[in-house]
């Protein structure tokens, strides 16, 4: 396949990937109740810091290979099983906790445990083949699906429960699975299966798992929290806002993965760290363009997109809009960092990811969910300021062989 259409193809299943998300739950906004979303939303908040942790532990390093050879595809169908099975055993103790636990958000857990190897699984397909260089079956796989769960979810009806929802919205993914299993099982066919590697001391994936957990997990394990001891309304809230913003995490995924090779086609450094610059000024302008299209729609069209959550997620417009635009620096700078050393990376999203935390905290104290908001963006704010400094004060440094590629991090420029 030509890189050009191996880039488009990656491009476009990440949107289709993002897009079933979105879609996912603006249908159970508009099929439930507030309160229904706000439990929703929690469970679906649960199965977005798994996705991510699978993804760091298995996805990151796996992608990382290079070649096609037998080695490869041997990792390609180890890190599927390792995830389909690491999922189904993390799976089965949530629901057995879960079963002895009452209330409504309880039982959506239960049913999420039952379904988690296969939303698992078939997101780790997608790394696979990816890694295999045929991202057009990754392609056709989320295509799959983001047709079965839309039928799945378009059958329900209005107040159906939480667990019904995400035992529809699970399942759903089963078809997509299977037929990515076979098109996989062609592609590696003889390659060996080998797990032990990715439960030994020093793999890859545990870094990449910490700087998840410090610089995404945090901050959405924290929103539950407050939901939990504060006003469980707030879930809902918030996610039914960043929902809206679902668009500008498809460029944010797409500037994080394709910008390296990209960029490292640029040999000087300086230009380099300008270019990065330029694009987080792009992304960040979009962000400010996307959040005023959203804050001059109609209150029936916002209705139609999240039903009866839209009337607190409105209000929270301006706030995550903010927020999104200090993300789009805060991310292009982390891109800049990897590139200059990405071992700094690791210390910038453990300050900072605690900075949000506390500014999420004390603006909830202060201002209730819209201070929480609010405080969410200073936290954005902070940390893109912190790594833009830091990119500045490397490239004051004497200059030096491109340290993440040195670093066997990212690739060479081809």
């Amino acid at each position: 396949m030509r890189a050009r259409t191996a880039v488009l193809c990656s491009v476009a299943d990440q949107g289709v990937a993002a897009l079933t998300n979105i879609l996912v739950l603006v249908a159970a906004a508009r099929l439930s109740t507030v309160a229904d979303f706000a439990r929703f939303s929690a469970v679906y908040l649960v199965f977005t810091v798994l996705l991510g942790v699978s993804g760091a532990y298995t996805g990151q390093p796996l992608v990382l290979r290079r070649g096609g050879g037998e080695e490869t595809r041997s990792a390609c169908r180890s890190a599927v099983a390792f995830t389909v099975l690491a999922a189904g055993a993390l799976g089965a103790l949530l629901a057995a906790v879960c079963f002895l636990v009452p209330g409504d958000t309880a039982r959506a857990l239960l049913t999420l445990g039952l379904v988690l190897p296969v939303v698992l699984g078939q997101d780790a397909v997608r790394y696979a083949f990816s890694t295999l260089q045929q991202p057009h079956l990754a392609l056709l796989s989320d295509l799959l699906r983001l047709a079965c769960v839309l039928g799945a979810l378009g059958a329900q009806v209005y107040g159906a429960s939480p667990a019904r929802l995400i035992t529809v919205w699970g399942l759903s993914a089963l078809p997509a699975l299977l037929l990515s299993a076979v098109l996989l099982h062609r592609s590696t066919v003889g390659a060996p299966l080998v797990l032990r590697p990715m439960l030994r001391r020093g793999h890859l994936g545990q870094r990449f798992t910490v700087e998840f957990g410090v610089g995404n997990a945090t901050s959405q394990l924290s929103v539950l929290g407050l939901g939990a001891v504060g006003n469980p309304l707030l879930v809902g809230a918030l996610r039914g806002a960043t929902t809206l913003f679902g668009p500008l995490n498809v460029l944010f995924t797409s500037a994080t993965s394709f910008g390296p090779p990209l960029l490292g086609r640029i040999t000087e450094e300086r230009r380099r760290v300008r270019a990065t610059a330029a694009l987080a000024a792009a992304l960040a302008t979009t962000a400010g363009l996307w959040a005023t299209v959203l804050a001059l729609l109609p209150d029936n069209a916002g209705r139609q997109l999240l039903g009866d959550t839209w009337s607190v997620a409105a209000a929270l417009l301006p706030a995550t809009g903010s927020q999104y635009a200090a993300m789009a620096v805060g991310t292009c700078g982390m891109l800049a960092l990897r590139m200059l050393d990405p071992r700094t990376t690791l210390a910038v999203q453990v300050v900072f990811s605690l900075t949000a935390v506390a500014f999420l905290a004390g603006g909830y104290v202060i201002g209730g969910v819209l201070g929480a908001a609010w405080g969410l963006f200073l936290g954005s704010l902070c940390k893109a300021a912190a790594t833009w400094i830091r990119v500045a004060r490397i490239r004051r440094r004497k200059p030096a062989p491109d340290a993440a590629v040195t670093a066997g991090v990212l690739p060479s420029a081809p």
